[in-house]
């Protein structure tokens, strides 16, 4: 099947395979930050956007993306390089297999829910594993993240 997909503003208009899940895709056209963890939509790994939101692309299939634009890590590399260093500044990055996953889902959260609370991050990261941490830097990173974002977009305004 052919089918056109936009990756990070890039237009790619390919023939694929009708069983070819978005992961695969986006691999064998060089966006290497999407993992493959689990096959089985329950690590967060794989998470990408599809029309600005989050997505797992090893259940999602490519000619499902069809018309529609993805977006990678590697199309939100300046936001994602300000939140890694959250996430290191607070002793969160380990191995780091699971960040593009965990910063894909952060970013969108921080897009989608206005304010969150502990309750409501810890719901929004759910699918989200790290086998490295207790997960206690990462929520200390990404608190401190979304109180620098609060204060940014106050001076915006200011």
């Amino acid at each position: 099947m052919k089918i056109k997909i936009t990756v990070n503003g890039e237009l790619f208009n390919k023939h694929v395979p009708n069983d070819m899940m978005l992961l695969d895709f986006l691999r064998k056209y060089g966006f290497h930050s999407v993992k493959r963890g689990c096959d089985t939509s329950n690590c967060g790994l794989c998470t990408v956007w599809v029309e600005g939101k989050p997505v797992l692309s090893c259940s999602y299939p490519a000619v499902r993306a069809d018309g529609k634009s993805v977006t990678t890590l590697e199309g939100l590399r300046p936001q994602a390089e300000e939140f890694g260093r959250f996430l290191v500044a607070q002793g969160a990055e380990q191995c780091g297999y699971c960040s593009p996953g965990f910063i894909m889902t952060v970013l969108a959260m921080e897009q989608e829910l206005e304010d969150p609370t502990e309750e409501e991050i810890l719901r929004y990261l759910s699918g989200n594993l790290c086998r490295c941490s207790g997960y206690t830097g990462q929520m200390r990173a990404i608190r401190a993240w979304l109180q620098h974002r609060k204060e940014q977009k106050g001076g915006e305004q200011a």
